[in-house]
């Protein structure tokens, strides 16, 4: 990699391999490309005092939910992405955190599981030196990868909590939710309980509603999440909602639930059961604060260099001239190389989307 001092001569050496047997490119986003911008790698600030850290986009389940379209049958990806060095990631983690006038948990998740970062131990033990400015680090996964070996080094690093999205306890349904034929749903319970015994870990169950396939399921994981002590810390189990997404796997004859019927099944749920599903932010210790500000406004023209394909069909990845930001750019059916004219199209949270002009 070399770079000049000038960001039309920087030049950036981008390591891409091709991933044969998923057919798409695996690309490393490297110093001194920045690490916010987008939804799919490094950090996102959502104005409160938890910021999302992304190190991979890489996931080996085929979640017939998804609602990011991950894994290897993806119709949508033509990439994934990978922040190589940890301590780069975890730079740009600090440099978000400094504006927040408070500690932030680093919450480690992603569009894929982040278990399949091979650096996973190194990356939360370099943000947990970072206490001045990082309060905890938790972790999201759908457990595959979970063993007695790697949840013993993730406690001694300090990991604070796993969250731990299961959707059923039956092994025929956990592999067909999960669209694979080797997802191992006993052993996954047996190392979450192993998490809860033998560990100082937090564990959080979250498992993923869907509408006709495992109603009863859901219920049946936060009463065996409640039961094996989960919760240590923060809340025991919470449920998600199944969204179809225009980018995700639609679930054949299932429609998902409004918004207000699943508050509404929610709390049914909850009398019925005396399990609690559904927290505040002041029970997650989650408050509002400042936000890394992004310096465009819609409709604001930027230059940027082109560096990869994007994460999705009709996307490709710029960064800025001044190396600050990554930005997302729709480019259709068009291969785009070089310095372009984009025009910001969209901006959520430090997530920019931009059309070339």
């Amino acid at each position: 990699m070399r770079s000049s001092r000038k960001g039309e001569e920087r030049i950036v050496a981008i390591n891409v391999v091709k991933l044969e047997r998923w057919k798409r490119l695996l690309v490393n986003i490297e110093e001194p490309l920045p690490l916010v911008g987008t939804v799919f790698i490094g950090v996102i600030d959502r104005g409160t005092n938890v910021l999302q850290v992304r190190p991979t986009t890489l996931c080996p389940l085929n979640c017939i939910f998804c609602s990011v379209d991950a894994g290897p049958r993806s119709k949508w990806r033509v990439s994934e992405f990978i922040v190589n060095d940890p301590e780069w990631l975890v730079d740009w983690t600090l440099r978000v955190a400094r504006v927040k006038n408070t500690r932030v948990e680093a919450l480690i998740d992603g569009v894929g599981d982040p278990f399949t970062y091979d650096k996973l131990v190194e990356l939360v033990q370099l943000l947990k030196e970072n206490d001045h400015l990082i309060s905890s680090v938790a972790v999201e996964t759908h457990g595959w990868a979970l063993d007695k070996k790697l949840i013993d080094k993730l406690n001694d690093v300090g990991l604070d909590r796993i969250n731990l999205s299961i959707d059923t306890l039956d092994s025929q349904k956990a592999r067909f939710l999960t669209g694979t034929s080797w997802y191992d749903i006993k052993k996954v319970r047996r190392m979450a309980e192993y998490i809860v015994k033998e560990t100082s870990i937090d564990l959080h169950v979250t498992p993923v509603w869907v509408p006709g396939i495992n109603d009863k399921d859901v219920i049946e994981v936060v009463e065996w999440a409640y039961n094996i002590g989960a919760g240590k810390r923060w809340p025991p189990a919470t449920i998600q909602k199944y969204n179809a997404h225009r980018y995700g796997r639609i679930v054949k004859k299932t429609k998902p639930m409004t918004w207000r019927d699943f508050w509404r099944r929610i709390e049914e749920l909850e009398q019925k059961t005396g399990f609690r599903v559904k927290w505040s932010m002041d029970e997650w210790g989650i408050k509002y604060a400042p936000r890394y500000e992004v310096p465009y406004r819609l409709g604001s023209k930027v230059r940027v260099r082109i560096i990869s394909q994007g994460w999705i069909k009709g996307t490709h990845l710029g960064v800025t001239l001044d190396y600050n930001w990554l930005v997302t750019v729709r480019t259709g059916n068009y291969n785009v190389t070089g310095i372009v004219s984009v025009k910001i199209t969209e901006i959520k949270d430090t997530i920019i989307m931009a059309s070339i002009i």
